[in-house]
């Protein structure tokens, strides 16, 4: 069974990846502006300087999950940055997605900390640069 752990968690990271890239670029494309005053009326602290630093690190948070890059740190703030949409844009709307609740940013809270702080296996840039620099290699699954 840990044949398919790998394999399994480089198509989460992509699928999560995917979908971060896309909702950065969207931001991105709709302007800065755009989601910075939507990130003020819903109360987001700083909203110009939020709505700058959650487009970057959807698209290069999201890059970094793809290629397998510093998943822990970039899994990790991600994550938080859920909660904090959660918190700030879902939470009055209950926990239904349908009714503009946080069910998807905790869904994809949880899956960034899973793809993050597990074991990235062979298909990732950090096995790489491990094995590269002579570092032990564990790979589970693969």
């Amino acid at each position: 069974m840990t044949f398919f752990r790998t394999p399994a968690l480089l198509i989460a990271r992509i699928i999560l990846g995917l979908i971060f890239i896309a909702t950065g670029l969207r931001k991105l494309d709709s302007g800065l502006g755009t989601t910075a005053d939507g990130f003020k009326s819903m109360g987001v602290p700083l909203p110009k300087v939020s709505a700058f630093f959650q487009t970057w690190l959807e698209i290069i948070g999201g890059g970094a999950l793809v290629l397998g890059i510093l998943l822990p740190v970039f899994g990790t703030v991600m994550a938080l940055s859920m909660i904090g949409a959660a918190y700030w844009g879902h939470w009055d709307n209950g926990f239904w997605m349908a009714d503009g609740g946080y069910e998807l940013t905790v869904a994809l809270a949880a899956g960034l900390l899973a793809v993050g702080w597990a074991n990235a296996g062979v298909f990732s840039v950090d096995h790489y640069l491990r094995k590269r620099r002579g570092e032990a290699v564990v790979v589970e699954g693969g």
